[in-house]
């Protein structure tokens, strides 16, 4: 009878020592209220799936995408001015 082992990285790799860094947590912070905008326009079309949208409904997804896109807008000039460090000696 053979047993079946586990890759040890696969184990590792959700240790509890393996946590998100400093930049990880800021640039997800950063990115927290285009995130939440994506999710209100999900729940705004998942609403819609089993029956025709009504008025309401279409202004709801309107309302959400153009917050995304308004966010997206957001983020993108508060990220334009900001370099990452060099990795890899690449120049």
């Amino acid at each position: 009878m053979d047993h079946i082992v586990t890759v040890q990285d696969a184990v590792t790799a959700f240790a509890d020592w393996i946590e998100p860094t400093n930049g990880e947590l800021d640039a997800i912070e950063a990115e927290m209220p285009l995130i939440l905008a994506d999710v209100d326009l999900l729940d705004a079309q998942i609403i819609t799936l089993d029956r025709l949208p009504n008025e309401l409904d279409t202004r709801r997804i309107r309302r959400a995408r153009n917050r995304v896109l308004s966010e997206r807008r957001d983020l993108a000039n508060r990220t334009a001015g900001v370099t990452l460090p060099m990795r890899g000696g690449a120049r």
